[in-house]
């Protein structure tokens, strides 16, 4: 974390908390914020977007409050990122997001199979289906969950199965995952156990096997394989830093979905928490585990440049206390009023 300048963003739908672990110079500081369901989110510069259960939110840092977030504490945050807009989705079982760099957020739309866009009129655009796909309806028939893009467009999806039926993914969990070319609309790579957070990087294709507890780089032109890593867990959740790569590691607690992976097999006990992984030599070099309120990770992001981060969502009153413009920033609080006046007006 000292090394890296930049701290983790780390959600778990499990414990219904967003994680944020910084770096405060001398040891780890962990903040969990309540949301309800969260899952996918993604950062780009200032800007943190984050899935919940009925909506996405988007959240923006606010550097010039953060600071002064503690009175008593000044500077014990260096980020303080603030709701700004919000969408409401209903419940579509949104799992990876992707920024683009023009700031279109494109989503992995779970429930209905589809990859999708925003929008101020309806709860989501459906922009893309696997070709197998007959019909966009509320079936999670294969349960498409990951999303990588390239130059700033979806380029790779993984679902969990190649099917066309209510849920139909479930009766192959153990082999029939795969990575599909969007442009292509093409399935490039076959027999996955429970595939994840395909992602692009360094001019490479990295796919999580969760259910062999696998890191793999994926050649897109022909579909083969490289195992960078395998870990004690089920693994849900990839970014970068540098030459590193950092995993969400997860336990499996829920057995009738996730029961039965190779990974179960290999290794007696499981680990939940975040791993640190050498892109060059596949060595496992750090962990940060949870060993207890958390079993499960959903997603994973570095926040670079900021090493000790705070994040609001609208049930803190700090929230609508704060006020943000492109030329200033204030904190409304009684005690930065000024009473004056014959009707005692506040300013601030």
């Amino acid at each position: 974390m000292a090394q890296s300048g930049g701290s983790l963003a780390v959600s778990t739908y499990q414990a219904g908390k967003l994680l944020l672990v910084g770096w405060d110079g001398n040891q780890l500081q962990l903040l969990p914020r309540h949301f309800e369901k969260p899952m996918g989110l993604d950062v780009q510069g200032d800007r943190l977007v984050l899935a919940t259960r009925e909506a996405i939110t988007f959240f923006h840092n606010d550097p010039l409050l953060a600071p002064s977030y503690l009175p008593h504490q000044p500077a014990r945050y260096d980020a303080l990122y603030l709701p700004r807009t919000s969408y409401f989705t209903t419940d579509l079982n949104i799992h990876d997001l992707a920024l683009n760099n023009e700031g279109e957020l494109w989503m992995a739309t779970t429930r209905f199979s589809c990859l999708a866009t925003l929008s101020h009129d309806y709860n989501f655009v459906p922009q893309w289906k696997p070709s197998f796909i007959s019909a966009i309806v509320p079936e999670d028939r294969c349960h498409l969950n990951g999303l990588a893009l390239k130059d700033n467009k979806p380029a790779w999806i993984t679902a969990l199965g190649e099917t066309d039926h209510v849920a139909g993914w479930r009766d192959g969990k153990l082999g029939g995952g795969i990575v599909m070319d969007v442009a292509n609309n093409e399935v490039i790579l076959r027999g996955l156990a429970m595939p994840h957070s395909p992602r692009w990087y360094q001019g490479k294709l990295w796919v999580l096997s969760s259910g062999t507890g696998e890191l793999l780089q994926v050649d897109p032109n022909c579909g083969d394989t490289e195992v960078v890593c395998a870990l004690p867990a089920y693994l849900r959740g990839l970014c970068f830093s540098g030459n590193h790569a950092l995993i969400g590691m997860c336990k499996i607690r829920e057995t009738n979905i996730f029961g039965g992976m190779p990974v179960q097999e290999k290794h007696e006990k499981l680990k939940c928490g975040v791993a640190v992984v050498s892109l060059s030599s596949g060595e496992w070099v750090g962990t940060l585990e949870f060993t207890a309120g958390c079993t499960e990770i959903y997603d994973v992001r570095m926040l670079d440049g900021v090493q000790r981060p705070n994040i609001l969502n609208l049930e803190k009153e700090a929230a609508r206390q704060a006020v943000s413009t492109p030329e200033f920033s204030y904190w409304l609080r009684p005690e930065n009023a000024i009473s004056g006046g014959k009707d005692d007006q506040v300013k601030y």
